[in-house]
């Protein structure tokens, strides 16, 4: 194939054009509205797990901006101002990100649900999915839900809720063997949520969605990054993950609306920052303020098209579902 053709096969993009008119439709039928918010932002992401891509500008020499990681803090301020159910299409970008499931521009689906609980936007998230996936080589049917901790005991023997980072350590030296290297070991140190991170992505993510899609929530308080804590369970967040395959596809909340909280967890993404030799962030104080005034009660989701389309269509990369990629190379 010359350099100059796209990636992806023809058929695949007339596909993906399809699969963007049946996620307007679904979001039209349940009367949520679309937004566009910038690609451009005066603020980076706190997130250590999160790398922004940093632009500059002739015309504002003295601003620093970023390519977004997400419309999430843009649509949050829209629905602190008044703004009914939203969605947004758009394209996100992450530096540190590409391989064959990733890439550092990609599609994200994300949505905000007034009033919904943690349960009723799961079900509108595997609906979602298998609205998108109908239209698919081979669409996605079947649905399973497992609390986190649940999952976390049967594949690694582990409580992540009243385990040490050292028995974590024990489990993931047991399955992993070699590929666990003492420099590994030294930067998880004793952060329960990183070595939980690990687990999950070695030892339990690989095996859910096989047969459908897996429900993952209750997450533990330490993972709940942008989510509230259950009221009723306060070392548990209002937190889930879809998986298919083995791949994560959605991650959605019981939205945090408490600018206090926020601001304590912007504080702990810095510390984590400054242990792992990352620049440090400065939190969007736009966020903070639009939580101050008042963010409504709310649910919401960002989910991978590229993501969908690569799985539900047998695709080995994701560079198969896009046009041109960043990183394609001229022959």
């Amino acid at each position: 194939m010359d350099s100059w053709q796209p990636t992806a096969e023809i058929e695949t993009l007339k596909l993906r054009g399809r699969s963007l008119e049946r996620v307007r439709q679904f979001f039209a039928e349940r009367q949520v509205l679309e937004v566009e918010t910038p690609l451009l932002c005066t603020a980076a992401v706190t997130d250590p797990h999160i790398a922004s891509i940093h632009c500059e500008m002739n015309s504002l020499p003295d601003r620093k901006l970023y390519l977004r990681t997400s419309p999430e803090f843009h649509m949050k301020r829209l629905l602190a101002a008044g703004m009914p159910d939203i969605y947004q299409i758009g394209k996100a970008f992450r530096d540190d990100e590409i391989g064959a499931k990733h890439q550092p521009e990609f599609t994200l689906i994300e949505w905000y649900r007034l009033g919904f609980t943690l349960s009723e936007i799961i079900d509108e998230t595997c609906a979602l999915i298998m609205a998108i996936s109908s239209g698919c080589r081979t669409p996605v049917s079947g649905v399973e839900r497992t609390p986190y901790r649940e999952l976390m005991l049967a594949k690694t023997g582990c409580d992540p809720l009243d385990d040490d980072p050292e028995r974590f350590l024990q489990s993931a030296r047991s399955a992993l063997g070699d590929q666990l290297d003492s420099n590994l070991e030294r930067t998880l140190g004793q952060h329960r949520s990183s070595w939980l991170d690990l687990l999950m992505s070695h030892l339990v993510a690989p095996g859910l969605g096989r047969s459908g899609l897996s429900v993952v929530f209750d997450f533990p308080a330490e993972q709940a990054q942008l989510a509230r804590l259950s009221p009723s369970q306060p070392r548990i967040a209002d937190r889930f993950e879809v998986f298919h395959l083995g791949v994560e596809l959605a991650n959605g909340y019981r939205e945090l609306t408490d600018p206090v909280q926020q601001g304590l967890r912007f504080d702990s993404d810095r510390r984590r920052r400054r242990e792992l030799d990352l620049p440090d962030v400065e939190p969007d104080q736009a966020l903070l303020q639009a939580l101050e005034y008042g963010l409504p009660d709310c649910s919401g989701v960002a989910m991978g098209l590229d993501r969908i389309l690569m799985l539900c269509n047998g695709y080995a990369h994701i560079t198969e579902t896009v046009s041109f990629p960043v990183d394609a190379k001229p022959h």
